[in-house]
């Protein structure tokens, strides 16, 4: 147990630095965590409206390639921190979880808030400080940490080590801006430029077009690019296309425009019938039937289909063959993906050669970080909460690892 003369700060009051204050909580560190926002955990209680998807079920090999050019150092940090471990972690707190039809794991309330309300209570217990309304601004002359009240007094602080969880770029407003970038940037750390991730992408609508579908689903769909074929769902906005679909293939789609300009990717209105059996069915005779109308019926497509269809092709084709090849493979061009803003996490931050095995930062002893801030990126469906709370665990454990040697110096800058 260590010694409670021993001080963390923690700046962030999302996944990553609640689980690290936890955790540094119960080895015994005083812990206080500095949030600049009103409340706590903004963007986690953001992810629980439509359902907290917190984790997934898929056998851990399989997991953990959906974190690409990061599963090298990744793995080990989340098979130390698994998906079981984060479920046992949410039982732990009282809410029990379940595994959905589609292998993603969701807390029975369904909800973000009644975990967060036991979680607070439980660091609360634990002794961990949060103080709101907080802003970090980096460090002074002398390498103290620089903490802003709401009432604009200039807080110095020297705790024995510092953990910062500051968060992506994406969703600005419930906290994470990516502002903290240029200050680490500015004390020799390697950062990669961040970029929107789990993102929609752009496409030039006519006015009628965006005026009457935005908004609208397209259902049980397949979308391909670059060799990867994906099937879910899609929502038509003004400004183009978003939704799982779109999400799954948008690290590939964002790097693949970056080097070359826009791409063009095909979308199967019908990924459950062949070729062969559409046309069949698009050869029945039409008669005094209206295009929409028969493709409704013979096709089985809705109007926001067949609407996207005339909107990339002008004219349909008459013919049954030409028509099924039209609904199996209509090309849509996306000049760029949205803005980081809007995008559901992001991609990019703290490069992983700048940080030693205790996620600590090479250029600021007594430094760490965790959460979205460090150079990885994955999909929807669990990948980003778990890594998250593995991530906050792994730097309290190289935190407790090198406060634990003889006489570390001050976290310094």
């Amino acid at each position: 147990m260590a010694d409670k003369t021993r001080t963390v700060a923690v700046i962030g009051a999302g996944p990553a630095g609640l689980m690290a204050a936890e955790e540094l909580a119960r080895s015994g560190f005083a812990v206080t965590v500095y949030e600049r926002m009103p409340s706590p955990a903004r963007k986690f209680l953001m992810a629980g409206r439509g359902g907290l998807n917190l984790t997934h079920g898929e056998a851990l090999e399989t997991f953990l390639s959906r974190y690409g050019a990061a599963r090298p150092w990744l793995a080990p940090i989340i098979e130390a921190f698994p998906p079981a471990a984060l479920r046992a972690w949410c039982e732990g707190l009282g809410e029990r979880t379940f595994v959905g039809s589609s292998g993603r794991v969701f807390p029975e309330s369904f909800k973000a808030s009644p975990l967060l309300r036991a979680w607070l209570r439980r660091l609360d217990g634990l002794g961990v400080r949060l103080l709101t309304r907080h802003r970090w601004h980096g460090w002074d002359e002398t390498g103290r940490l620089l903490v802003e009240t709401e009432g604009g007094e200039r807080l110095t602080l020297a705790p024995d080590a510092t953990l910062l969880a500051l968060g992506g770029a994406s969703w600005p407003r419930l906290g994470s801006d990516g502002g903290w970038t240029e200050i680490l940037s500015a004390r020799g750390v390697a950062i990669a430029p961040l970029l929107p991730a789990n993102c929609g992408f752009e496409h030039r609508w006519s006015d009628h077009f965006a005026g009457r579908f935005a908004g609208m689903p397209l259902k049980r769909i397949a979308l391909s690019f670059d060799g990867l074929r994906v099937m879910g769902e899609a929502v038509v906005t003004r400004e183009g296309l978003e939704g799982g679909v779109v999400y799954a293939l948008s690290g590939r789609l964002r790097d693949a425009i970056a080097a070359h300009g826009p791409q063009t990717v095909i979308l199967d209105l019908r990924p459950d019938l062949s070729p062969s059996h559409l046309a069949a069915r698009l050869a029945r005779p039409r008669g005094k039937q209206s295009t929409a109308s028969f493709l409704r019926k013979a096709g089985g497509l809705m109007p926001v289909a067949v609407n996207l269809l005339r909107e990339v092709l002008g004219a349909l084709p008459v013919e049954p063959e030409a028509l099924a090849q039209a609904v199996k493979a209509l090309p849509l061009t996306f000049t760029g993906p949205r803005p980081i803003s809007r995008a559901i996490s992001s991609a990019g931050g703290v490069r992983r050669e700048a940080l030693d095995d205790n996620l600590m930062l090479k250029a600021l002893p007594g430094v760490f970080a965790a959460g979205e801030m460090l150079d990885w990126e994955a999909p929807t469906g669990g990948y980003l909460l778990q890594a998250t709370f593995a991530t906050g665990i792994a730097a309290a454990h190289g935190i407790r690892r090198w406060l634990g040697e003889a006489s570390p110096p001050k976290a310094s800058a």
